[in-house]
């Protein structure tokens, strides 16, 4: 299927690995030209290589900063000619016991799983609209669905994300521009293999084997892969994708067991 956005341009936050360089791959393929954002500058520059190695790959251009600031947001702005796709996404809160968090960790929380998005929203989408075309793609979290204990911070931020998008996610339909959300669930990441060896070392066992146990848990019976979730992001940020807006959708290989 042609998605119909080869020479458009994409910001991709969170994109030197894991699920922001899925989607990253998954434009560049498309012919998309991408800003990808990130604070580490080897790996980005690293993902840059893979993404340019591509067939059909057109430009992909770096920016090494830390997309929760005001000045990183501004910085990646100012490379991206046109944002046409918004991919926002940030690392994900530490785990614990919200009896341990004080106010700094939870503005910290918001700062990157809210308000950077939210910012990152209102820099991009009327200029979308005034071209007649945009699409935003929030990464979150199936704790969104189905909150966990210990993930406090992140069922917080990103439900008060959640709630924003479904209020303006309808804003600027009628010119072509949808903003929606993908809840991943179990994906094989660098964040899930340190809760799985963090778990694994909380009972003293070995990974393999703390491993098998979640992946049994999955009705798919395995871990997502970046590439499948870059694929569902790229049809999303689609010319096929237009009559979709202020959606929640879930990739977790059918782990949330609820009707809605």
């Amino acid at each position: 299927m042609d998605l119909g956005i080869a020479g458009r341009w994409a910001l991709v936050c969170g994109a030197s690995k894991g699920l922001g360089l899925g989607c990253a791959r998954a434009l560049a393929a498309e012919g998309v030209n991408v800003v990808i954002v990130a604070r580490g500058a080897d790996a980005l520059e690293a993902a840059a290589a893979d993404l340019r190695a591509l067939p059909g790959a057109a430009q992909v251009v770096t920016v090494a900063t830390d997309i929760t600031t005001a000045q990183g947001r501004a910085t990646a702005l100012a490379a991206c000619p046109q944002v046409d796709i918004l991919v926002t996404n940030a690392g994900g809160p530490p785990a614990g016991d919200f009896r341990d968090w004080d106010r700094d960790t939870w503005l910290a929380a918001l700062d990157a799983n809210m308000l950077t998005p939210i910012e990152l929203i209102r820099a991009t989408v009327d200029a979308m609209a005034a071209r007649g075309y945009g699409r935003v793609v929030n990464i979150t979290s199936s704790s969104v669905k189905a909150p966990i204990d210990v993930l406090g911070l992140s069922n917080g931020a990103r439900s008060g994300l959640t709630g924003f998008i479904a209020g303006i996610a309808r804003t600027h339909l009628a010119r072509n521009v949808t903003v929606n959300n993908l809840l991943p669930g179990a994906f094989d990441t660098d964040r899930l293999r340190g809760i799985l060896q963090a778990s694994a070392d909380k009972q003293g066992q070995p990974l393999a084997d703390v491993s098998a146990r979640r992946q049994g848990s999955i009705p798919a019976g395995r871990f997502g892969t970046a590439d499948e979730f870059g694929a569902t992001c790229a049809f999303l940020c689609s010319v096929h994708a237009g009559y979709i807006t202020g959606q929640n959708l879930l990739t977790d290989g059918g782990a949330y067991p609820g009707t809605f």
